[in-house]
């Protein structure tokens, strides 16, 4: 049995909640993947063009401060990263993350929450910060997924 992982971002609590219980579901680790400098709500606001959210998401190239590099990668086999669908790719805070670690020869498999779009290009804008990694566009999980829909996620991969 391979030893899994639960990555995620969260910036106003959805995903954390999504997170928090399909770790318990697949019987996995948590892992936060925190701001070095949190978001305000006004951050947040994508209304606002000159938000912080909005500058980072125009700017592919934007990777915002990591808070830790605390994440044991090396120990696990198979790793689901969550977060929150921002203008139909991962925020860039999960290119951050990639980018921290080695994930050569594991499987990521991917799992975002959403107010109303798909995955969009996710895989494609998180490829290139994973070399060597399987990235696997897993499922939305919007709502509130109950035990088993979780853990029969968790247990296709």
């Amino acid at each position: 049995m391979s030893k899994k992982l639960v990555a995620y971002f969260s910036a106003s609590g959805t995903t954390a909640a999504v997170a928090k219980n399909l770790a318990k579901a697949a019987d996995a680790d948590l892992y936060e993947i925190r701001p070095a400098e949190p978001y305000t709500k006004a951050d947040l606001n994508w209304m606002d063009k000159q938000s912080r959210s909005s500058l980072e998401m125009r700017d592919s190239s934007s990777r915002p401060a990591l808070a830790d590099r605390s994440a044991d990668i090396a120990a696990y086999d198979t790793i689901f990263i969550g977060f929150p669908i921002w203008w139909y790719v991962a925020p860039t805070i999960i290119n951050s993350f990639l980018e921290a670690y080695d994930f050569s020869g594991k499987k990521l498999v991917l799992f975002a929450t959403s107010g109303g779009s798909g995955f969009g290009k996710a895989v494609a804008g998180l490829l290139p910060s994973a070399p060597g990694a399987t990235i696997v566009e897993g499922a939305l999980l919007n709502g509130r997924p109950n035990e088993k829909k979780l853990k029969d996620f968790a247990d296709r991969y």
